[in-house]
């Protein structure tokens, strides 16, 4: 697929909560480029559709709006413009909110942990992605972290990411934060003046914690399967390589299909979300150990030393990579962490989602109301929720 208009982007700034900064290095690896491409996200999701459109599938315009179940559990959904289409496998890329995960009951809200990104603009120019841990009161760190990035149309994106537990109560706090984070970016010299355009936010997903990927004829990719990097954010890698392999499992037939993308997410993100969960879980709540973390991070001697290995851990970049010692450090430290939260709530819950469907798993308890199906598959309608970057 290709995108016009595009921005290539190679390393990274860390920018500490003293000031210091350092420089994480994108290096290629054996199965992925060093480097990324910034474009808006509405182009983005408008390359995606007419690739879609021109490899056959069939265009529905709608919101998906009341469930239809059959023997086999959830078929299809009832859009909100009265067309009503029924699939032998029903895949749900509809973010965070997924509505087709909810009506499948995929997901425990008790358990999901929850994040929350506001975006704006600025008319200053970066020369490189910059990611900002900010302590808005000095030794008190902000649960996530704020950014600016370079965008294509010579401007950049700035905003803040913030975590929370289950309950979705941050939007708020992030959204008066900002005014001050873009004061803290001025004097940075990252930005010249205020940002620009009404903020706008969306809800992430992280670490696959509270969501059942896949049961039945039912599939969840991206946000609503909760494909979405707990320690820095980023879904958009996840997102693309769980559909493909989703559509994978369902093309090679409807009756294993959950089995199969099952043993997908086993083999690929499992094994990091299964530790990045339960870390970034413990340290919400605790502002002081993460600023502490933060300022450790980016301390001088320390910086230099990890630079490459944090690049590649932070980014789930570890397996890929190409022989080097970052590599090794970078590997010593995912297997450190997967010993360390084992044993955890968490992760333990990731790997039970993950096995292989009960053949007695019951139907949701829900009104049913019989048709066949069309042997196509439905993916909500809806426009992507994430945000433009």
């Amino acid at each position: 697929i290709g995108v016009a208009n595009g921005l290539t982007l190679g390393d990274m700034t860390v920018v500490g909560p003293t000031g210091r900064r350092v420089g994480l290095p994108a290096f290629a690896g054996r199965t992925y480029p060093g480097r990324a491409i910034a474009v808006r996200r509405r182009e983005f999701d408008d390359v995606l559709r007419d690739a879609a459109l021109a490899a056959g599938a069939e265009p529905f315009v709608g919101r998906a709006a009341r469930p239809r179940f059959g023997d086999a559990g959830l078929e299809g959904f009832e859009l909100s413009s009265g067309i009503e289409l029924r699939a032998d496998i029903v895949i749900g890329a509809d973010g965070a909110t997924s509505q087709v995960a909810a009506a499948a009951e995929l997901v425990d809200p008790r358990r999901v942990l929850w994040a929350f990104a506001l975006r704006a603009y600025s008319a200053a120019a970066v020369d490189r992605p910059h990611i900002t841990f900010w302590e808005p009161t000095p030794g008190r760190a902000l649960p996530g972290y704020g950014w600016i990035f370079p965008g294509a149309d010579g401007g950049s994106n700035l905003g803040l990411g913030v975590g929370m537990r289950s309950t979705r109560t941050g939007a708020a706090s992030a959204t008066r934060l900002l005014p001050a984070f873009v004061a803290h970016l001025r004097r940075l010299d990252l930005v010249d003046g205020d940002a620009h355009g009404t903020p706008l936010g969306g809800w992430l997903k992280l670490g696959m914690v509270g969501t059942t990927p896949a049961r039945g004829r039912v599939l969840l990719v991206g946000d609503a399967a909760g494909l979405v990097n707990p320690l820095q954010g980023e879904g958009i890698g996840a997102a693309l390589g769980s559909g493909r392999a989703a559509a994978e499992a369902a093309l090679a037939g409807p009756p294993r299909a959950a089995d199969r993308y099952r043993t997908y997410l086993r083999r690929t993100h499992a094994p990091f979300m299964s530790s990045t969960a339960p870390a970034h879980a413990a340290m919400l709540g605790r502002p002081r150990a993460i600023a502490l973390l933060a300022r450790a991070l980016t301390a001088p001697v320390a910086s230099r030393a990890i630079a490459g290995a944090w690049s590649l851990y932070w980014n789930d970049l570890v397996i890929g990579a190409t022989p080097r010692p970052s590599r090794s450090l970078a590997r010593a430290v995912a297997q450190a962490g997967s010993f360390a939260t084992a044993r955890s709530d968490a992760a333990r819950s990731i790997m039970r989602t993950l096995e292989a469907d009960d053949p007695g798993t019951p139907v949701p308890d829900r009104a049913r109301d019989g048709g066949s199906p069309t042997g196509r598959s439905v993916v909500d309608a809806q426009r992507p929720r994430g945000l433009d970057v």
